[in-house]
């Protein structure tokens, strides 16, 4: 059965660091795009960052380019993650990770783009 599964989210102050991981099971990451996005209430689900499987390029949303990190675990080829410095409280959010075969990552993308999705976690931000 394939399914991601996100941890790490949370409560934290403005400012601080926070890293957010995903575990696939049932398949492995090597051949997939990754992405993270998030979402608030009222609004759409939103790309916030994506690595390329084909040559490891990355794509972030702007007001998290610089901030937030995306990358893949290269020892366990089933988990990835998403660290994000200098948090805001505009930053608090659900986030959930997402993989697809065929993306290619040249934007951070939008939810047709990806085909499997994890569940949300939830990060806050206070000020």
């Amino acid at each position: 059965q394939v399914q991601l599964v996100e941890s790490g989210g949370g409560l934290v102050h403005g400012g601080e660091t926070l890293t957010l991981s995903c575990v696939a099971s049932g398949f492995t990451l090597d051949a997939y795009t990754l992405g993270w996005f998030r979402q608030v209430p009222g609004k759409e689900r939103e790309g916030i960052a994506c690595l390329s499987k084909r040559d490891g390029t990355t794509n972030y949303e702007p007001s998290v380019k610089g901030r937030f990190t995306i990358r893949r675990d290269n020892a366990k080829n089933t988990i990835f993650y998403l660290q994000m410095n200098s948090l805001k409280p505009e930053d608090t959010a659900v986030y959930t990770c997402a993989t697809d075969f065929f993306f290619k990552c040249t934007s951070p993308g939008t939810k047709r783009d990806f085909n499997y999705w994890g569940r949300g976690t939830q990060v806050t931000v206070a000020s």
